[in-house]
């Protein structure tokens, strides 16, 4: 069984060695108290008669019970301070939490420097109640966009296909309609697929596959993948590759990251823009940058970027599904690693991603 360690937030515990001796030497006063109490007016009142005798000893009964009366009321409100009042609290917040209100929040017994073992079970279910709001909040917001993404290609290829359905159509018409059913089919198996393995990713439900690759060669084989788009747009790529590069990580992994930060660079650069790529080491990290001459983000799109479903450029909104980036946040938190962006609204975008430099 692992051994409990003691929490270092806690200050003050109610289990502590001085409270055990404060408690120890309050009844050892009153036991001693008791007892001379009865021998010295045992032995002051020795040469008085019989029935003083027994009177003091009655009397001093009597100071014993009102002792132990003392004692137990004192303690009873020292339980109930120290026990009884955050028990309470507790099982309050929790019955609250069963019936669906996260919204919770207990107030901590004593102050920080005074933490003792509730104080810290409070804190820690208070973070937990903000956690399970959050991902109440999450789970709506995920049905509702889910729904919604879902519809739209599900829409098209109903419409579509009724259409097809006509007698009048001719050949051209015909295929034109079953091209945009095609691509609408391709746009929800890409939604799929994105929602399954991010899914996956959140719930751990990976098993790595480490090797040793060169990791300028992944670039360029991932950016060979987009090589009709760059064409088509006539994308300008410079790239600044150390060649001599090789890491020790899940190249699976990787190769989704470099494909949705490439992807996005080619869908947001204009015509006759620019993408730049570069990789270098710096200490104990290997840095990758890709960026953009594209259209930027505003401040308030850079703080939702890694959301899932999130959107902050409408007018490129049917070309993705908002999963991509969420994708690469969870892969990137996965291996250890960070990414950071930098960009400008009409200037372009740069994002970077460190990581930790492994050769096995």
């Amino acid at each position: 069984m692992k051994k409990f360690k003691k929490d270092k937030r806690i200050k003050s515990s109610i289990f502590s060695v001085p409270r055990f001796i404060g408690t120890f030497l309050l009844v050892a006063f009153v036991v001693t108290t008791s007892f001379l109490l009865f021998f010295n007016t045992r032995n002051i009142k020795m040469s008085l008669p019989q029935q003083d005798i027994e009177a003091s000893a009655l009397s001093t009964f009597f100071n014993i019970v009102f002792l132990c009366v003392t004692l137990s009321v004192f303690d009873g409100v020292r339980r109930r301070i120290q026990t009884g009042v955050p028990v309470e609290r507790i099982l309050e917040a929790t019955h609250k939490i069963t019936n669906g209100d996260f919204s919770v929040k207990i107030k901590p017994i004593n102050r920080k420097k005074y933490y003792n073992e509730f104080d810290v079970i409070i804190e820690d279910f208070n973070k937990m109640a903000q956690e399970l709001s959050s991902i109440e909040t999450l789970k709506t917001d995920f049905i509702s966009y889910v729904s919604h993404e879902l519809k739209t290609p599900l829409s098209v290829i109903q419409n579509y296909s009724t259409i097809l359905m006509s007698d009048t159509l001719d050949e051209e018409e015909r295929r034109e309609y079953v091209c945009k059913i095609n691509k609408a089919s391709e746009n929800l198996s890409e939604l799929i697929t994105s929602i399954l393995r991010l899914n996956k990713l959140e719930n751990q439900q990976i098993f790595f596959n480490k090797e040793r690759f060169n990791l300028s060669e992944q670039l360029c084989e991932c950016m060979l993948g987009f090589e009709g788009v760059w064409e088509e747009k006539q994308i300008e790529i410079v790239t600044r590759f150390d060649e001599t590069i090789e890491i020790y990580e899940d190249r699976e992994l990787l190769e989704i990251v470099w494909s949705n930060l490439l992807s996005n660079a080619f869908k947001f650069t204009p015509e006759k823009g620019t993408v730049c790529v570069d990789i270098f080491r710096h200490g104990e990290k290997v840095s990758v940058k890709i960026s953009d001459t594209g259209c930027g983000m505003t401040q308030e799109t850079k703080k939702h970027i890694f959301e899932k479903f999130y959107q902050g450029d409408k007018s490129h909104s049917t070309k993705g599904n908002g999963l991509g980036l969420a994708i690469v946040k969870r892969i990137v938190d996965i291996i250890n690693a960070e990414i950071t962006v930098e960009s400008k609204q009409g200037e372009g975008s740069c994002f970077t991603v460190e990581i930790p430099f492994k050769i096995q």
